[in-house]
C-alpha cells in the first residue's frame, strides 16, 4: 500500500533532529557567551526578526525572551521596509534570523542598524554570509542538513534554530539570576503563574493546635473546631513536634481514648514545610508522601499556617 512506511518516516526524522540537537549542545556557536552578555547588558530592547520559518521561530524566542523579563518584540522585516523601523531605539540590540544568511528583507534592517549603531546578533548556517559578515556577534550553526526523505523541507534547521533561542534565553535567565517569584509577576494567569503561587499565599492562617501536654479531650475540641481532620502538636518552645490526624484516632482508638495525653496517640516529626516553597512543588510533596495536610512552619519550626491537598486542587493553581 503506498504510504504504508509514513510512521517509519515520523519516527526517522524525530531521531535525525534529536540527533543534531545534540551535536548542538556539544558544539554551540563560538560566540554564544558574548550574545548572552550583550544582551543582558544592552540598554534597550531585543528585537527580533526573521522571515518564513526563521520569522515564526523568532517569534517564538521573542515572545520567550519577554516571559522572561526580557523586553522584547518582533519586527517583521518586510513591514519594517515601510514604517516599522521607527519602532526601533539606538539603545536596542537586534537578533535577526536566516538560516542561509541571504534572506534579502532582512537588509534594510541591517542597513539601518549599521546607520544608527545597533549592535546585531545573528543566526545563520555560515560565517560567510552577508547576515554573518554584518553582524557584531554572529552565530553560526551547523549545516546538517534537513530531516526526511527528500532533506528540503526545513526541520532541522528550524528545530535547531529554535533551541539555540530557547538556550540564550535560558542562558539570560541564569547569568542574571532571574527567579521563580519574578517569574510569577510576569504570568499572574495561567497554570505556569498559579503554579507558582507561594504557600504563604494560600495557607490557612488560623490553625488548629494543641500543647504535648494536653490531653486528647483538648486536642479532639481543637479538630473538630477548625474542621481540617487534624490537630498540630507543638511544645513549650511553640515548636511543632508532632501531628494527630482522624487517621491516628482510629488506629489509637480505645474506651479510654479522650483521657489520654496527646503524645500518646500523636506522630512524631510530622512533615512541614517553609512558607516560600511553591503550590506545585507542595503538591508534589503531598502526593509523594500520601498526605492531605500540612503544616507550615518558621524557620524555627513555629507553625504559621496550614495547607490542605484540596486548597490546591480547587483552585487549580496547578
Amino acid at each position: 500500500m503506498v504510504g504504508a512506511n509514513f510512521l517509519d518516516e515520523a519516527k526517522r526524522v524525530i531521531l535525525e533532529e534529536a540527533k543534531a540537537l545534540q551535536i548542538l549542545a556539544d558544539n554551540l556557536p563560538a560566540h554564544f557567551s558574548d550574545a548572552v552578555e550583550a544582551i543582558a547588558n544592552s540598554e534597550g530592547r531585543l528585537v527580533v526578526s526573521g522571515i518564513g520559518k526563521s520569522g515564526h521561530i523568532g517569534r517564538k524566542i521573542s515572545s520567550t525572551m519577554a516571559s522572561l523579563g526580557q523586553k522584547s518584540f518582533f519586527l517583521h522585516p518586510s513591514e519594517a521596509q515601510h514604517g516599522d523601523l521607527g519602532m526601533l531605539d539606538k539603545r536596542d540590540i537586534l537578533l535577526l534570523i536566516s538560516y542561509s544568511g541571504e534572506a534579502v528583507e532582512l537588509l534594510p534592517v541591517i542597513d539601518f542598524a549599521k546607520r544608527f549603531g545597533n549592535k546585531i546578533v545573528s543566526i545563520s548556517k555560515s560565517e560567510n554570509s552577508t547576515l554573518a559578515k554584518n553582524s557584531d556577534i554572529p552565530l553560526i550553526l551547523q549545516n546538517l542538513g534537513e530531516a526526511g526523505a527528500f532533506g528540503i523541507a526545513p526541520t532541522i534547521s528550524s528545530t535547531n534554530t529554535l533551541a539555540l533561542g530557547d538556550a540564550l534565553a535560558m542562558a539570560l535567565l541564569s547569568y542574571r539570576g532571574f527567579t521563580k517569584e519574578q517569574f510569577k509577576i510576569l504570568h499572574p494567569g495561567g497554570a505556569l503563574g498559579r503554579g507558582l503561587s507561594l504557600i504563604f499565599d494560600i495557607m490557612h492562617r488560623e490553625i488548629p493546635l494543641v500543647k504535648a501536654s494536653d490531653n486528647m479531650q483538648n486536642a479532639l475540641i481543637e479538630m473538630t473546631k477548625f474542621g481540617f481532620g487534624c490537630v498540630g502538636v507543638v511544645n513549650n518552645k511553640t515548636e511543632l513536634v508532632g501531628i494527630i490526624t482522624d487517621g491516628d484516632l482510629r488506629r489509637k482508638m480505645s474506651p479510654d481514648v479522650l483521657r489520654k495525653c496527646v503524645v500518646e496517640v500523636m506522630t512524631e516529626n510530622p512533615i512541614s514545610v517553609s512558607k516560600n516553597i511553591t503550590a506545585s512543588e507542595l503538591l508534589h510533596t503531598m502526593e509523594a508522601k500520601k498526605i492531605t495536610n500540612i503544616f507550615v512552619v518558621n524557620e524555627d519550626k513555629t507553625p504559621i499556617g496550614l495547607v490542605h491537598i484540596h486548597d490546591i486542587l480547587t483552585r487549580k493553581i496547578v
